[in-house]
Parts: structure tokens; C-alpha cells; sequence
């Protein structure tokens, strides 16, 4: 990594930075706006948050009030365990989008490995092939994880 704005591609050719900024355990409110507010005033291009985390709202308040375009701030959700599920996890990004102030998301992982993933993987499809998020993932999933996820997966994560 060279500097603050290094890139690297993703298998579907989106350019997604190194370095990410993230607000897990960052209260909402005052505190998580100023803080990536900040994270952007200096560089910070790749913004991570989670429904988990609490603090979607404010993160989407920073985004608006850092007046940086949307399109040059790559931003990332998580769907949690308890929203796991076909259903659950499109009403989960809903959710995740309206707090966020925004209408897609740059990546949109599953937090953790649950015994729904394979139904929120179809979901996570779903809204990849919408073009309403850009590139779709994993986060915290062991080899054995992956290779049972992909039995039946169309999109690679």
C-alpha cells in the first residue's frame, strides 16, 4: 500500500480502497458524525459500518455534511446475524440505506456466518444484480464457510 488512497480490485472489477475507515464501538450522534467527517476531511475514502454498529444514521449525516460527492466514497454495510434470511436481509438494507441517507452501497457483506447465509447470499445477489450495491461479501467466514456458501452461490464473493 502506497498511501491513504491505494486501491485495490475487486473480482468484478470495482475499485474498492486498502484503507477503510471504521466506526465499529463509535457512538452514534455527535460523536460518529465528527469523527468521519474527520476520517474524510483527511483522506478516508472507504467508510465501514454495520447495522450492528448503531450508528448508520450517523454516518450517513457525516457523509452529507462532508459535502463530498456519494460517488467518491466507497461505502460498506454489514447485514447482522438476527437479519439473516432472504426476507430479513432485504428488509435489513432498506433499513441500512435509509439511515445511511443513500440509495446503494459500495459493498454489502454478511457480518457473520449463520446457518441463513445461504438465503442471505440469494438476497445479497439479488441487490447485486439490481445495481443497488456494487460488490457483495463476506466478513469473518473460515475456508470451511466459504466452501459451503458457494455450494449454491451464483456471484463469488
Amino acid at each position: 500500500m502506497q498511501d491513504i488512497k491505494s486501491y485495490t480490485i475487486l473480482n468484478n472489477g470495482v475499485k474498492m480502497p486498502w484503507l477503510g475507515f471504521g466506526t465499529y464501538k463509535v457512538e452514534n450522534g455527535d460523536t460518529v458524525i465528527q469523527s468521519v467527517k474527520e476520517a474524510l476531511k483527511i483522506g478516508y475514502g472507504h467508510i465501514d459500518t454495520a447495522s450492528y454498529y448503531g450508528n448508520e444514521e450517523g454516518v450517513g449525516t457525516a457523509i452529507k455534511e462532508s459535502r463530498i460527492p456519494r460517488k467518491d466514497i466507497f461505502l460498506v454495510s454489514k447485514v447482522w446475524n438476527s437479519e439473516q434470511g432472504y426476507d430479513k436481509t432485504l428488509k435489513s438494507f432498506e433499513d441500512s440505506i435509509k439511515k445511511l441517507g443513500t440509495d446503494y452501497l459500495d459493498l454489502y457483506l454478511i457480518h457473520w456466518p449463520q446457518p441463513l447465509s445461504k438465503e442471505t447470499w440469494k438476497a445479497l445477489e439479488k441487490l447485486y444484480k439490481e445495481g443497488r450495491v456494487k460488490a457483495i461479501g463476506v466478513s469473518n467466514f473460515l475456508v470451511d464457510h466459504l466452501k459451503w456458501l458457494l455450494e449454491d452461490a451464483e456471484i463469488m464473493p
